[in-house]
């Protein structure tokens, strides 16, 4: 029991983290950019049209969130999770370094690594998954596609950015929280 208990604290803390991230593109929730400001960074990054990628990306982390949150649909929240995580220290993080204090990788290592352990640990007895008695997203096989997928889909979406990428415009950037 306390192992489920665990995993559904990382699921809650990890799937409402990546939600409300994407909420902050989606929405203009806490603080964040909105769509607008989303659409303009992503433009700024060269994923054009930036409407088009900042939708992919903000629903893409609502969905991962929500999966994680219920513990449903085995790895494919995990999966999506990745996918994002990967684009962003890709696209946005990489060249600041490790530490997420100056914008670095670091929050998006730790999302990434969390998404790949509950996408091999599973979700637990706490979860929909269970619930539902859907095992067979549990298989290695399912688990494994759906990694792969989420890696191909970052894949993609990098080599789709366009090589005229401009430096992120401060008025679109997404705020990071206050050095503590």
């Amino acid at each position: 029991m306390i192992r489920d208990l665990a995993v559904l604290a990382a699921r809650v803390a990890l799937g409402a983290g990546i939600a409300a991230h994407g909420s902050q593109k989606a929405f203009g929730w806490f603080d964040g950019p909105g769509p607008t400001g989303a659409a303009g960074l992503m433009d700024s990054l060269g994923f054009r049209p930036g409407e088009t990628f900042a939708k992919a990306a903000s629903t893409s982390e609502i969905a991962a969130g929500v999966l994680l949150v219920l513990g449903l649909g085995g790895p494919i929240g995990p999966a999506l999770m990745t996918s994002t995580m990967i684009v962003a220290a890709s696209s946005v993080h990489w060249k600041n370094g490790f530490f997420a204090q100056k914008n670095g990788i670091e929050l998006s290592l730790l999302y990434a690594a969390g998404a790949l352990v509950l996408a091999g640990a599973g979700y637990g007895k706490i979860s929909l998954d269970e619930a539902l008695d859907i095992a067979y997203l549990r298989s290695h096989t399912f688990t494994g596609l759906a990694l792969a997928g989420g890696v191909l889909g970052a894949a993609v979406i990098l080599a789709s950015r366009t090589a005229d990428a401009a430096p992120p415009d401060p008025a679109h950037a997404q705020r990071e929280p206050a050095a503590s």
